[in-house]
């Protein structure tokens, strides 16, 4: 089998897994599906009778909907899937009915079939969910991986307890399933440092280079051992080792013995325990804060320390990681700091975009070098393509601006088809500061997917004057007129102080521009995207473990 290759995939993850991902490639899966577990419980359950709510528009968390599509899934579930999910996805169909939560179970189904196929049989996939659907979930996985597969259910203390829970339990957990595909799993176990409080109680002793240590019963509780008593140090018990092992211990000066004729003692050096193992309730990881250096900004972004948990229990170094909904690429991004082989799937361009910027911050690496892009346009036949297809506009737009590392103006992360309302000229931003006041300024950048013409020169200087903006950038997927290029012309120049340079106020950069790597004529400082944090790889990843 081929080996493969770090990739980042743009497109609907149940396309890719079927024509990219090979059979039994993956060491380990981690999924955290998009699902609004905010809104009312029973709206979830609200017959839609087909019809797509509008908060589909918005966002892509909530885009689970019985639809047609929903609809022709289920169908084929039932017709052509294994027998038991067939049996279990109708059953589930007479209980709660054609809804979102219905629509999310199926949308789930046929993509864990793809997740079983790829995933190597000594590997692990993890499911990240919420209490709102993580009993249908467990039922789901338990069809597709069997029962005898299932390993942990994880709860992960995601925040602290609000003080506004006045007539509920606060919700402040996720669940986190752990499935093997077989009877062996690779399984790494990892440990917690002991609690200072225990350490003072119990490790009471130092010897002579300062080295804690706690002494510890080397009797054995059960006392019909016949081949385990005998006399050692002058004392005759049962003891819990052999007697050849005792004596290497003793040799080892790990046998304590405060006077001769009293029981001996096993010592249990501090730095030699491996602390305590790590269950299945996790209180200890918390959530990407507000002032988080690897804070993106990204609605679901999952803290770096839960990533490198799961992947230090569940690989090793060269094994392949998989995320299908990579989001801002928290997965991607440990797996690269831990010496793992990755693939992340997403279906938006700003997911991908945010991803490539992340991994050239983190680690100064770049597509097409150390590691592949498939799905985004390279040549110009494909960029007019993707105009044209289903959701083009905002795809188009969010591909074309993360060329040029624009914020888009309307986008939320996570969405698909992007939200309603007028975009006043301006499809993204680009922030730079300039001066000593630190003061930001920022560019106007406008997309077309069309014909263009002077009028929209025009516009946008407009634009440039009611926003207050320094510069504005024209991308356009036509060639622009001779018109148009005079237009951008006329506006003028932005002078810098700081660099001693003027900068054309308005510039026009055609796709094939972008493609061919023309970037955008401005002061050299950007802070349009929050950089992500330097990681060395060398560095430990968790300074507080005491890993095996």
């Amino acid at each position: 089998m081929k080996d493969i290759q770090n990739t980042l995939y743009y497109g609907d993850n149940i396309e890719i897994l079927r024509e990219y991902i090979a059979d039994e490639s993956i060491d380990l899966i981690y999924l955290d599906p998009p699902f609004n577990s905010n809104r009312q419980y029973n709206v979830l359950f609200k017959d839609e009778s087909g019809h797509e709510s509008e908060a589909q528009i918005n966002a892509f968390e909530d885009s689970w909907h019985w639809d047609k599509a929903a609809q022709s899934i289920y169908e084929e579930l039932i017709t052509e899937g294994p027998a038991s999910l067939s049996s279990f996805i109708g059953s589930l169909f007479d209980f709660i009915g054609p809804n979102q939560m219905m629509a999310y179970l199926v949308m789930l189904s046929v993509r864990l079939i793809e997740l079983h196929r790829i995933l190597k049989p000594r590997g692990t996939i993890y499911f990240h969910c919420d209490p709102t659907a993580s009993h249908y979930i467990k039922l789901l996985l338990d069809t597709i991986f069997d029962p005898k597969c299932f390993l942990n259910e994880i709860v992960w203390k995601r925040t602290n307890a609000k003080s506004l829970a006045f007539t509920n339990y606060a919700n402040n957990h996720d669940i986190i399933f752990r499935y093997s595909k077989s009877d062996e799993w690779i399984w790494n176990p990892q440990f917690t440092p002991h609690d200072p409080e225990y350490i003072k109680k119990f490790y009471r002793y130092k010897d002579k280079n300062g080295r804690l240590y706690r002494l510890s019963d080397i009797t054995n509780p059960n006392k019909d051992r016949p081949n385990l008593t005998y006399e050692f140090l002058g004392v005759t018990r049962v003891w819990r080792w052999t007697k050849d092992r005792m004596k290497e211990a003793n040799e080892l000066g790990l046998i304590y013995q405060s006077k001769p004729g009293n029981v001996p003692a096993l010592i249990r050096y501090l730095d030699k325990q491996r602390g305590n193992p790590i269950g299945d309730i996790w209180t200890d990881i918390i959530p990407v804060q507000a002032q988080a250096a690897e804070r993106l900004g990204y609605p679901t972004q999952k803290p770096m320390q839960l990533l490198e948990r799961i992947i230090l229990s569940s690989s090793n170094e060269n094994d392949v990681v998989l995320d299908p909904f990579c989001g801002c690429g928290t997965t991607i991004t440990v797996a690269e700091k831990l010496k793992r082989k990755w693939v992340g799937i997403d279906i938006t361009h700003l997911a991908i975009a945010l991803q490539k910027y992340r991994l050239k911050d983190s680690f100064n690496i770049e597509e097409g070098n150390e590691y592949n892009v498939i799905g985004e346009p390279n040549t110009l036949s494909a960029a007019k393509q993707l105009a044209k297809d289903k959701d083009g506009r905002y795809q188009f737009q969010w591909w074309a601006l993360s060329l040029i590392k624009a914020q888009p103006v309307g986008g939320m992360k996570g969405s698909r088809i992007g939200k309603k309302g007028k975009d006043r000229g301006i499809d993204g931003i680009i922030q730079f500061i300039d001066d000593p006041s630190l003061k930001p300024k920022k560019i106007l950048v406008q997309v077309k997917s069309g014909k263009v013409n002077s009028k929209d020169i025009r516009d946008l200087r407009g634009s440039l004057e009611r926003e207050k903006a320094v510069q504005a950038v024209f991308i356009t997927l036509e060639k622009p007129t001779k018109d148009m290029k005079k237009e951008a012309i006329t506006a003028g120049f932005y002078e810098s102080h700081h660099w001693g340079k003027k900068y054309s106020k308005i510039q026009i950069l055609t796709i094939e521009d972008l493609l061919n790597h023309v970037n955008v004529d401005m002061p050299p400082v950007k802070t349009t995207f929050k950089k992500a944090k330097k990681i060395d790889s060398d560095e430990p990843v968790q300074k507080e473990l005491k890993l095996n």
